[in-house]
C-alpha cells in the first residue's frame, strides 16, 4: 500500500517467500528456472517481489494479475515473492549482494530515490525499443509519467503502477447520528475538525489522519505539509520539513490528537476501528478501498470525499503506492519483465488493479470505457474523488543523498509518530529530525 506506498496498506502479511531450487542451471542473476539463461529457448521464469502479494487486502488482485498475464503469455512464468512494504529495500539489498536479483520489484515511491542512487536498477525505458516504449505508455497520465522521471537522466526508470491519492473515507451512518449531513462532507481541515467534534459527542471517535504510516512512507506527511505551503524538500533540494509552514501542517494533525478528536493508535488499529464502525472519518490511501467496502457491506454506509484543503488554500496531496523496477541483468528475462510490466500497466491490468484493490487507473480513457471501468464507475463512485485530484497531484519529493529512505524512516519514526501518537511538540521534533536528515545527505 495505499501506498504510498499506501503502500503501504496491510491487515497482515502472508510472508511465505517461495524460493524453489529446481536443480537446473542458474544464471548469474540466480533463482531462475530452465530457459532463463542468455540465449535459452525454453519458457522463461521471472521473479516478482511484491508487497501486495499474499496480503488480505491486495493478494487476490495481485494473483489475478499474474494469472491473466500467464494465460496470455504461456512462455513466461511469474514466481511471486511476498515482502513487507517497509522491508523492500533491505530484502532487495540482501538478494543483490547474494547475486540473486529479483527481476521485477514493486518498489514504493518512498524507497525509489535510495534505490536509484545505490542499487543496480535497469531503467525500464531502456528495455523495449523506442516504438515499443511509446506504445506502452501511450494513454497514461502525462503528469504522472513526468512526476516519476529520474531527474538526472530524464528517463522513466521505474514504471508507475499502484498509485493512490489519499482520500477521506467517512461513515454516513455516524454522520447522521451526529446531526451531520452525509451529502455535504467536509472539504477543509477546519470542517473535518467540526465534524469530528460532533461525532465524538455521540461516543464514537472522530477522525484519523494516517500520517504515521506503518509502511514507513511519508506520502501523507508530504500531502499535509504541501497543503499548508510547506514540504519535505524545496525546489533547490534543501530539506524543509522544519520550515514554519511544514511545522504548521503537522501541528494541525497534532491538534486533532491533543483535543481528543483523533485516537492515539497506530494506523493498523485505526483501519480496524474504522472498518468496525468506531471512527467517523479516516484519511488514508485508496489501497484500503476494497477492504473497507467489504467491511461496510450490509453494515454501514461507506462514502468518500477528496483529500481536504488546509488554511483555505488548495489541497496539494501527493501520491502513494509503488512503481515497477527491473533488477535482473539477463537480457532475455529483461524482455520478459517488460512484457509483464506492460501488461500490469495496460488497460486490462489497471482494470483489475482498480476493481480488486482500489489503486487508481492511470489511463483516463478506461474510466468511461464500458469495456474496462465504465460500468464499474457508474455503479461505484468511491474512487472518483481521488481521480478528480490525480491531474493536479503534487509529485512525490525525495530527500537528497544516498540515504533517502533512511531519512524517510527518521522523519516518520522520530518526528511524525511522536507528534501524532504522543502529542510531542511539532517544532522541536521536526527541527531535531531535519538536522539528522541533513547529516544523512552529506
Amino acid at each position: 500500500m495505499m501506498g504510498a506506498e499506501r503502500g503501504r496498506f496491510r491487515f497482515g502479511l502472508a510472508a511465505t517467500v517461495v524460493a524453489v531450487a529446481l536443480g537446473l542451471t542458474v544464471s548469474a542473476c540466480g533463482g531462475s528456472s530452465s530457459g532463463t539463461a542468455a540465449g535459452g529457448s525454453g519458457p522463461v521464469t521471472i521473479r516478482f517481489m511484491s508487497y501486495n502479494y499474499g496480503t488480505p487486502c491486495c493478494g487476490a488482485g495481485t494473483q489475478q494479475l499474474i494469472d491473466e498475464f500467464e494465460k496470455a503469455n504461456p512462455d513466461i512464468r511469474i514466481r511471486p515473492e511476498a515482502v513487507a512494504a517497509a522491508d523492500v529495500l533491505t530484502k532487495l539489498r540482501t538478494e543483490i549482494a547474494a547475486g540473486s536479483s529479483p527481476d521485477v520489484v514493486q518498489l514504493g515511491w518512498s524507497k525509489a530515490g535510495e534505490a536509484r542512487a545505490t542499487l543496480p536498477l535497469v531503467p525500464v525505458q531502456d528495455i523495449p525499443t523506442t516504438t515499443e516504449w511509446q506504445t506502452g505508455i501511450d494513454g497514461i497520465y502525462p503528469n504522472i509519467l513526468k512526476a516519476v522521471r529520474n531527474g538526472t537522466t530524464g528517463k522513466v526508470d521505474i514504471m508507475p503502477f499502484s498509485v493512490s491519492v489519499p482520500i477521506l473515507y467517512y461513515n454516513a451512518d455516524i454522520f447522521r447520528a451526529a446531526g451531520l449531513d452525509p451529502d455535504r462532507p467536509p472539504t477543509t481541515l477546519a470542517e473535518v475538525k467540526t465534524a469530528a467534534s460532533a461525532i465524538t459527542r455521540t461516543g464514537k471517535q472522530g477522525v484519523y489522519v494516517a500520517v504515521a504510516d506503518s509502511g514507513k512512507s511519508d506520502y501523507l506527511t508530504q500531502s499535509v505539509m504541501n497543503s499548508t505551503g510547506g514540504g519535505a524538500v524545496n525546489a533547490s533540494g534543501a530539506v524543509t520539513v522544519d520550515s514554519p509552514r511544514s511545522i504548521a501542517g503537522l501541528n494541525a494533525i497534532r491538534d486533532l490528537v491533543v483535543s481528543g478528536l483523533q485516537p492515539k493508535v497506530s494506523a493498523t488499529d485505526a483501519q480496524a476501528a474504522f472498518a468496525g464502525g468506531k471512527i467517523g472519518m479516516m484519511v488514508y490511501t485508496t489501497a484500503a478501498m476494497s477492504a473497507f467496502e467489504k467491511s461496510a457491506k450490509g453494515t454501514f454506509d461507506l462514502r468518500t470525499t477528496a483529500f481536504p484543503s488546509f488554511d483555505g488554500s488548495k489541497a496539494r496531496p501527493t501520491y502513494s503506492g509503488a512503481g515497477l523496477a527491473v533488477f535482473g541483468k539477463d537480457r532475455r528475462r529483461q524482455q520478459a519483465a517488460w512484457k509483464f510490466i506492460r501488461f500490469l500497466t495496460s488497460p486490462q491490468g489497471f482494470t483489475i488493479l482498480t476493481k480488486t484493490i482500489g489503486y487508481l487507473p492511470l489511463r483516463p480513457a478506461i474510466v468511461s470505457d464500458p469495456a474496462y471501468l465504465g460500468t464499474y464507475f457508474q455503479q461505484n463512485r468511491h474512487l472518483l474523488p481521488s481521480l478528480s485530484q490525480l491531474n493536479d497531484v503534487t509529485p512525490y519529493t525525495y530527500f537528497p543523498g544516498n540515504h533517502a529512505n533512511q531519512a524517510v524512516v527518521a522523519l516518520q519514526d522520530e518526528a511524525v509518530t511522536p507528534i501524532v501518537l504522543q502529542g510531542a511538540d511539532a517544532a522541536s521534533a521536526l527541527r531535531a529530525t531535519a538536522t539528522k536528515i541533513r547529516s544523512l545527505a552529506r
